[in-house]
């Protein structure tokens, strides 16, 4: 079945918004639940996708690969890898203080960029991996749909697994410690709370699922290079999502996602129609700008976001007496 032109374009539009949305679940619960600064999403997101690459592509004499394993055992290994690069970090920078995070995440995952760029035997450098195949492909064209089409569906049906797990995380016991150290970490602390395993597990936790939108960026890209993980992509624009939906609140990393991607997006082709010739080269650096400004103009006028975080439900003092003078 072939698409027209409005509908490729909404089904690249919703597979992105879900990839995005799987990134900024991702961060939550690394900022919004404990408190994290990551500056480094682009390095878990780039491991993640050359992971699940290299373990997928058929064999070629560019780069590791070859092994041909199937699609749900290349997310596997993108979990895998990027959690254990999280556990890596976050037992060093776990005790950091928050601006120290930041610079030691940000330093991270610039080096390994770098490191894709410049060790070709590992992933071809600057010329990129090609031949990474979409998920299901067959079995989608069995039923009469693209590929792409399929791959939104792939990618939503993560989506919505991640949303439900971390939803559930966020509600348990677990979750409540978690924002609990947010909120007061001495006091957490005082409470017999190990504050670095918490915080810990929630940074590998986070990581693993930055590493799953890695991996379904590459299943459905099909190409990877290191210009896919520069810091406006792979970091910045998470950030903006998650900042603008709401710190905390898994529905507002959703809405970010499809609001600040609406933006950036459709700022594509608005720039494009409207901006002469001689600025067409200039529409780039104007989008960082327009996505700046309305990051500045959220954080003035919404500082929570635009779905703040509930906070939860207390039982009033009276109704806890009556309950125990009824037992």
């Amino acid at each position: 079945m072939e698409l027209s032109g409005i509908a490729a374009y909404l089904v690249s539009f919703f597979t992105f918004v879900g990839i995005y949305a799987i990134l900024a679940l991702g961060l939550n619960m690394q900022w919004g639940f404990t408190g994290q600064f990551n500056i480094g999403v682009a390095g878990f997101f780039a491991v993640g996708a050359y992971t699940s690459a290299i373990l997928t592509v058929p064999e070629s004499p560019w780069h590791v690969g070859g092994f041909g394993h199937p699609f749900l055992v290349g997310i596997a290994g993108a979990m895998v890898a990027s959690a254990l690069l999280g556990l890596l970090i976050g037992w060093i920078t776990a005790r950091l203080r928050t601006d120290y995070l930041a610079i030691a995440t940000i330093g991270i995952a610039e080096t390994l960029r770098l490191i894709i760029a410049n060790e070709s035997w590992l992933t071809n450098g600057v010329r990129g991996m090609s031949g990474i195949d979409r998920p299901f492909a067959g079995v989608f064209q069995t039923l009469g749909l693209t590929s792409a089409m399929g791959t939104l569906i792939v990618v939503t049906t993560f989506l919505v697994a991640v949303y439900f797990l971390v939803e559930r995380a966020r509600q348990s016991p677990w979750g409540r410690v978690l924002r609990a150290i947010r909120e007061n970490e001495p006091a957490a602390e005082a409470a017999g709370k190990d504050i670095g395993r918490f915080r810990l597990q929630a940074f590998v936790a986070g990581s693993a699922i930055m590493g799953l939108g890695g991996a379904l960026y590459a299943h459905y890209f099909g190409f990877l290079s290191p210009e896919a993980f520069m810091p406006l992509y792979g970091t910045f624009l998470v950030w903006v999502m998650l900042i603008a939906g709401g710190s905390g609140n898994n529905k507002g990393a959703l809405l970010g996602a499809v609001v600040i991607w609406s933006i950036w997006s459709g700022s594509e082709f608005f720039m494009s129609a409207a901006l002469p010739d001689a600025w067409s080269g200039q529409s780039g650096p104007l989008r960082v700008i327009l996505i700046g400004v309305l990051l500045q103009v959220i954080l003035i006028s919404r500082p929570q976001g635009l779905l703040p975080e509930r906070a939860p439900k207390t039982v009033p003092f009276g109704k806890v007496a009556n309950r125990k003078e009824r037992a």
